[in-house]
């Protein structure tokens, strides 16, 4: 009843075109405010943005599963990075459109003052599990962003996610908000899934949106979490995890199930790793 209450919601507001978000907000170095709201919140707030909001749409479609697989080292420097708080990280992701078969390999540096650099390379779905095709981009974009060696060495497939979104345009303030609902997380045989929650993310060149203050007037405040860093602490208990302890708690406890290990994920002893 949610899901459907969620796409009548999106289909009220005014739609817009791919090339028209991606020429207005493509925002490939932002900064991103991300809140935990509950599903059942969300067709409220969706009708209150309609005077401020257009709706992606696709051929009629407004919401698209994505998959992203991400990629980390074997002493998972990636994932120690965030969770010690490094002031330069990286993300190693192939990211897939599963409606409409297309991929990306992506690479993310987190930097100052919460700022965001995307770096992406057209790649084939089919070798989404492996960045090995991809691996000269994924060298090049990290030492222009001086991240260390350590980073660039073996790079394995370490968690899979997948989701629903949706995505908006706020024209006036030139930025962009995805709102991610069938959260579900995957690593070495075992499964998370979120089906309450949803994840809103705000992606603007610095100043706060109308959806910001639309949720701070609500009392939310911005969340820590990330889908890689967050998703793999609640699957793996022994890895340290403060950044996300209050978030993990509130919303992850008791989520993960058996599944069948049909991805293809490696597991591998950890310790903590050096950033640059």
């Amino acid at each position: 009843m949610t899901t459907t209450l969620i796409g009548t919601a999106l289909a009220r507001l005014a739609p817009v075109e791919l090339d028209e978000l991606v020429d207005r907000a493509a925002l490939q170095t932002r900064v991103d405010r991300k809140y935990l709201v509950p599903a059942e919140a969300l067709p409220r707030l969706l009708e209150r943005l309609m005077p401020y909001a257009q709706a992606l749409d696709i051929d009629g479609e407004r919401t698209f599963r994505y998959q992203s697989v991400y990629f980390d080292t074997p002493q998972l420097t990636s994932y120690h990075c965030a969770a010690y708080r490094r002031r330069r990280r990286f993300k190693v992701r192939t990211r897939t459109y599963l409606d409409s078969a297309q991929c990306w390999l992506e690479v993310k540096i987190s930097g100052a003052r919460g700022s965001i650099t995307k770096h992406r390379l057209p790649y084939d779905p089919r070798d989404r599990d492996t960045v090995d095709l991809g691996r000269d981009f994924v060298d090049e974009a990290l030492a222009r962003e001086s991240i260390g060696p350590t980073a660039r060495s073996s790079l394995e497939p370490v968690l899979v996610t997948e989701y629903h979104r949706a995505t908006l345009l706020l024209p006036d303030a030139a930025s962009r908000v995805t709102v991610d609902t069938e959260l579900a997380w995957r690593h070495d045989g075992r499964a998370l899934r979120l089906p309450g929650l949803a994840v809103v993310e705000t992606k603007s060149a610095s100043a706060a949106t109308p959806v910001d203050r639309m949720l701070w007037r609500a009392g939310m405040r911005p969340a820590r979490i990330s889908k890689y860093a967050t998703g793999l602490a609640a699957l793996r208990p022994d890895l340290p995890d403060v950044p996300w302890r209050r978030t993990l708690r509130r919303h992850f406890h008791g989520t993960a199930s058996p599944i069948d290990p049909a991805p293809d994920i490696s597991h591998r002893p950890e310790q903590e790793a050096s950033c640059v």
